[in-house]
This record gives structure tokens, sequence and C-alpha cells, in this order.
């Protein structure tokens, strides 16, 4: 019989379940998630589950890179976050793209001090099933992935792609990004609310990227997002924050965390988003076409940190004419 696998048009033999399937196509069934006919069949389901004539299915996984070495050291306990009830120390979070390979990517990922790590979901080359795939790299018993919607334009793509997500690896911390055109990235608003309301309702954790602005941001918290995501400037533009007020209006009215996500560039970029109160940064292309990505993700993770400190110091008021620091009384 034929069906279509990922796009591509398949002769199979008949009877056949998808637990055969997979086990003909060489993969590991704890690694994928499997869509058949547009409805996600459950991984306890593949033995059941039969394959008709004219069956379109799709078979995914995440990809990336990292690595399974352990945390470094991060900054002091008191000074955790919490993300729909999961703490973090580290307030950096990277993606997993555009890195030259799994090496490099490893490396960075350690080197950032990361604990977040964001994953694309991407089709199985069920051609060559024996390329590596991101769990291979990243064990996610040390790493905390967060499955997103790259690429995703509609709100019903970005949902059927976060549950095939949790269909494949059973996580509900997701990132939810809805894209409204090619040439900037932006984030389509409309969508975007009309998405996060339905993975919130299927039970969802939703982390959202969105404009920055102030008026949606609150509308996203009050939807139940459990962290708000402004951009700083296009998606990898590294432009750097374009819009200080507002990002600061949101941080000064959100009661969930708010972490910068897209158009960083440097670390002065980075200690900027923290001192404007932002909880964390997340970010991916600034570090991975950096010149020497090791050395931006270390770069990173001391601006993230600096900025931090600086925001909890408190910084001096700002003065139209000098003032000396050393004390007049008792000058010569």
């Amino acid at each position: 019989m034929n069906v279509t696998i990922n796009g591509e048009s398949h002769s199979v033999s008949a009877p056949l379940s998808i637990e055969e399937l997979l086990r003909g196509l060489d993969l590991d069934p704890r690694k994928i998630a499997v869509e058949r006919n547009l409805e996600i069949v459950p991984k306890s389901a593949y033995q059941l589950t039969m394959v008709g004539e004219g069956d379109r299915l799709e078979i995914v996984h995440f990809i990336g890179g990292g690595s399974e070495a352990h945390i470094l050291d991060t900054p002091e306990k008191e000074d955790e976050f919490e993300i729909a009830g999961r703490r973090f120390r580290s307030r950096l979070i990277v993606g997993t793209g555009k890195y030259k390979d799994y090496a490099e990517n490893a490396a960075a990922v350690v080197a950032a001090g990361a604990e977040i790590v964001t994953v694309a979901v991407r089709r199985v080359n069920v051609s060559d099933p024996k390329q590596p795939m991101l769990v291979d790299y990243i064990d996610p018993k040390k790493y905390t992935y967060l499955p997103n919607t790259a690429g995703c334009y509609t709100g019903e793509d970005a949902v059927r792609t976060l549950r095939l997500a949790r269909e494949a690896g059973g996580w509900k911390l997701v990132k939810l990004e809805v894209l409204g055109d090619q040439k900037t990235l932006y984030p389509d608003m409309p969508e975007t609310l009309r998405a996060a309301e339905l993975l919130i309702k299927e039970g969802f954790d939703v982390m959202v990227y969105c404009s920055d602005d102030p008026l949606m941001a609150k509308r996203l918290e009050e939807l139940g997002c459990c962290a708000i995501m402004p951009l700083a400037a296009p998606i990898g533009s590294g432009l750097g924050i374009q819009n200080a007020i507002n990002i600061r209006l949101i941080v000064e009215q959100t009661s969930v965390p708010v972490l910068v996500d897209a158009g960083v560039g440097t670390a002065s970029d980075a200690a900027e988003a923290m001192e404007l109160g932002c909880d964390g940064v997340l970010m991916n292309t600034a570090i991975a076409e950096a010149g020497d990505p090791i050395l931006m993700a270390q770069a990173m993770r001391k601006g993230v940190e600096a900025g931090r400190l600086a925001y909890r110091a408190g910084r001096m008021k700002k003065k139209l004419y000098a003032d000396p620091s050393s004390p007049l009384a008792g000058l010569i």
C-alpha cells in the first residue's frame, strides 16, 4: 500500500502497525512523535494502530545540539527564579540552532551555564535514521528542554507543533511564537493570543514571544501565560534593545517572569536587559554566529550576571552637574 511519510510517498507492506513501521525505518520510538492524518498517535498505541492505504504520517523529533556535561557554577541560590513552579539559577536561556556542529553547540551550552535550552520540532530524516538526534547530545534529565514553535505562521500550526512536542518528550513547558511575516519575523499578536488561549486550556505552561507592547503583554499574562518574552529587536538582528521604556513598563506591570527574547547582539545588550529588571534573557544567533561562539557564551553569561547584580544593587541617580567623590572638608 502507498502512504506519505514526512511529505514523501512510500510503498509499504500490509498489514502494518505504527510500531512495525518505525522498526522498519530503524527509528527509536522513545525519541520521536508520530502524527497520523493530523491526529497524534500516543506511544502506548503504536502496537495497536494500523497504517492504512493513503495515510499521511508525520514523524518528528527535536533538532539542535548540546552536551551531557554538568552545569558549571551558577549564581547564588537565593537569587533563583521560578517559571511554572520550576526553579532555575541560570537566567540565560540559549537556543540550539545555527552552530557549525554539535561539538561547538555543546561547548557553548556549557560555557553559557544554561539550564534551559530551546529546541525546534522538525521531521525525522527517514531516509537516514541513523543521523544523531538532539536527545543523543543533551540529556533531558540534566537540561530543561523548551520546545518552541519557530517557523509557525498560524495559531493552528503552533498548537499542532506543541502537541507533537509533548508527545515526543512529555514536556508541557513550551515557548510559543507565531510569526507575522518572513522579513521581520515579528509576532502576529492576534494569532499568538488565540494560540496561547488554546494551549493553556490544554494544560500547557506557555512562555510566549511577543511584541514590546505593554498592553499585549498584559493580555497574555491575564490569559495565564507563565512567562512574557518581549523582543528586544527582530529575531537574529543583533540590534540590541530598541525600546527600553516599553521593556521597563512590561517588567513593572507583570507578576510572572519577563525575559527578553530576540535581537540581543552582545554582552552589553544582555546586561542592559537585566538592568531593566528582566528575569532573564533568551538568545541563539548572538552566540552561534559570533566569531568565537564559546567565548561569546562566556561573555553573555557574565553580562547577564553583572546586569542582574546591578539591578539588585540599585544604580545611583543621574545628575545634571558634577558631584565630587572626595569630601571637601579638610581640603589643603
